[in-house]
């Protein structure tokens, strides 16, 4: 069956750096976009960032985490990552793993991010 599996958050200082893993399987990974999203308390979900699939890996991101937040894919490894640097207060929320492809698309548990002194 298809899994993602987030791992990788907890609770960081400002300032301080995460590097978030999915791991996927079930489904022929390469083939899919691949995004993360988040959510903060009380707001909607947000793309944070999100890489194209092995035909064309170019890479996007919110205009919030440009120049701090890098979105990867190993295809061999069948998982997605997400480094976050120089964190702030309101990256904080559940980060959710995406994978997309035409009408289909999966989703992963989520893991807490929480940035605060």
């Amino acid at each position: 069956q298809v899994q993602l599996v987030e791992s990788g958050g907890g609770l960081v200082q400002p300032g301080g750096s995460l590097r978030l893993a999915c791991a996927a399987s079930g489904f022929a990974f390469s083939s899919y976009v691949m995004g993360w999203y988040r959510q903060a308390p009380g707001k909607e979900r947000e793309m944070v960032a999100g890489i194209g699939s092995v035909q064309d890996p170019t890479t996007n991101y919110v205009d919030s985490v440009k120049g701090r937040f890098v979105i990867s894919r190993d295809n061999a490894k069948n998982t997605a990552y997400l480094q976050m640097n120089s964190l702030k207060p309101e990256d904080t929320g559940v980060y959710y793993c995406v994978a997309i492809r035409g009408s289909n698309a999966y989703w992963g548990q989520g893991t807490q991010v929480t940035v605060s002194s």
